[in-house]
């Protein structure tokens, strides 16, 4: 990976750099809840971790920002059941 996980609030989406590519988290902002839509990773980025990358990255500022999750995404429910660190953030 070559960059970190930046929040593009204009876009309203997690983004990480990694080879010239571009992959997004999309979210939905209400009043103390994200809602994460949609998770795009470059095929030339699959099968090299940069999904998960990205929603750890995510999680993490979410949780930093302390905001509660709505996960509409099947990526994030995956990565999520896999990382039970992250439920406490569960709306």
């Amino acid at each position: 990976m070559t960059g970190a996980v930046r929040d593009n609030v204009a876009q309203h989406r997690f983004e990480l750099e990694t080879d010239g590519h571009t992959a997004y988290l999309y979210y939905q902002l209400a009043p103390s809840v994200i809602t994460l839509v949609h998770t795009e990773v470059p095929p030339a980025l699959g099968g090299r971790g940069v999904g998960s990358t990205l929603v750890r990255g995510a999680l993490d500022a979410i949780r930093a920002k302390g905001l509660k999750v709505v996960v509409k995404c099947p990526f994030v429910a995956s990565y999520m059941g896999k990382h039970p660190e992250f439920n406490d953030l569960l709306a």
